[in-house]
């Protein structure tokens, strides 16, 4: 069942971890050890104020403000290419942050492309650019059957990363967070989705070859490694690993998120993959108000979360 504060869960929770993690993306994680990360800071690597979040947010709130008028990729996209070119969007008025590929499939965008043809294909467009924004879709597919999830996720993803990895890290994604919904244990929904998502990937005859680069996630206990075994950069297989191992060894939403962001490296999309599944886990509530009220643009994600809510008539 869904409630209303799903949605101001997973937007803040999002945002937060997001937030959390501009100060610092691209330092080491060595570097950030030596003075982590424990609440909300100012200026950084990007020079920015306190609050302030990135692209991973403002795609997201972009593919949600598409869903508050209808399912339909040329909205999505039409939202993508204004917040490159028009700043839509933004936290403070202007673009600070972009990946290469979703750049590149913007350029497509605007060239004319289809959506679902947008995105990059080959091995090196496995950046985590759409699974940093892919959260919001869940609320649109969440009682549809298992099919029409995956090739609906397929479709969104495609819009900016279109290589099967990418496409199978946001459904497994996004099957977490629909499990968590239905307030399965998170544990179980690891086992749970280990032979779930297995089985579905063999069904529909995704590369064995692709499907056991997710061994880790399928096949082992992630949360059973080290913090040296996990990596934070920017691969989408690597920041997906990371946030399962922060959500599975952590009891709360402050506790994932800070353990993300100081992985170090691609801080604030670590932190925002990682804090939407904690926001949705632990509740809306459960995410520290002093940070929420630092976010830039508060009222408007509120806002978008009430357009969510009332366009899916959500049940309390």
């Amino acid at each position: 069942m869904i409630n209303t504060n799903d949605y101001k869960a997973v937007l803040f929770g999002v945002a937060v971890g997001d937030a959390l993690g501009v100060p610092v993306e691209f330092k080491s994680r060595k570097t950030i050890n030596e003075n982590p990360v424990t609440d909300m800071l100012e200026f950084g690597t990007h020079y920015l104020p306190a609050g302030t979040w990135s692209d991973d947010s403002s795609l997201t709130f972009c593919l949600a403000e598409a869903l508050t008028v209808d399912f339909d990729l040329n909205i999505i996209a039409r939202n993508f290419i204004k917040w490159q070119s028009e700043n839509y969007w933004t936290p403070s008025g202007f673009v600070f942050d972009i990946g290469n590929g979703t750049r590149d499939a913007i350029k497509q965008l605007k060239l004319g492309v289809k959506p679902d043809l947008a995105g990059g294909t080959d091995d090196n467009s496995n950046g985590n650019g759409s699974l940093m924004r892919i959260l919001p879709l869940l609320f649109y597919i969440h009682d549809k059957p298992i099919n029409e999830r995956f090739e609906i996720t397929k479709q969104v993803s495609s819009i900016t990363h279109r290589h099967i990895r990418s496409v199978v890290a946001c459904f497994y994604y996004l099957e977490f967070a629909r499990q968590i919904l239905s307030g399965i244990d998170k544990f179980d929904i690891y086992k749970n989705l280990q032979k779930e998502v297995s089985e579905y990937l063999i069904s529909i005859s995704i590369k064995p070859t692709e499907i056991a680069l997710y061994n880790r996630l399928l096949k082992r206990n992630i949360f059973e490694l080290e913090e040296k075994e996990i990596y934070s950069g920017g691969y989408v297989l690597h920041t997906l690993e990371a946030s399962i191992w922060c959500l599975l060894s952590t009891e709360n939403y402050k506790d994932a998120v800070l353990k993300a962001v100081n992985l170090g490296e691609d801080t604030d999309t670590t932190g925002a993959v990682t804090g939407g599944l904690a926001g949705l886990l632990y509740g809306y509530d459960s995410i520290s108000k002093n940070w929420v009220d630092k976010i830039a643009r508060k009222k408007d994600i509120e806002e978008l979360g009430k357009r969510l809510s009332d366009k899916f008539k959500i049940v309390i």
